[in-house]
């Protein structure tokens, strides 16, 4: 896993699908529904891709509030 879209994949298996328009909402509401998983059991705490999923969602959270701060100044 490597990319957003490669979380979006992973998450399908467990009945997430992602319509949110905006990256940043969608990177939020996939944060959420990961925390959910995990809280309920689906997802056990020491999976390695929940891990390598959280990482790849903070880092394009990063990279979104980094665009919209370079719009907001311009």
């Amino acid at each position: 896993m490597q990319s957003l879209f490669d979380v979006q994949e992973w998450m399908k298996k467990f009945g997430y699908i992602n319509l949110m328009p905006n990256r940043l909402d969608a990177i939020y509401f996939m944060k959420l529904e990961l925390t959910e998983l995990k809280k309920r059991g689906i997802i056990k705490d020491n999976d390695p891709e929940l891990f390598t999923a959280n990482l790849i969602l903070r880092r394009e959270a990063r990279i979104e509030e980094d665009k919209e701060k370079d719009l907001k100044s311009n």
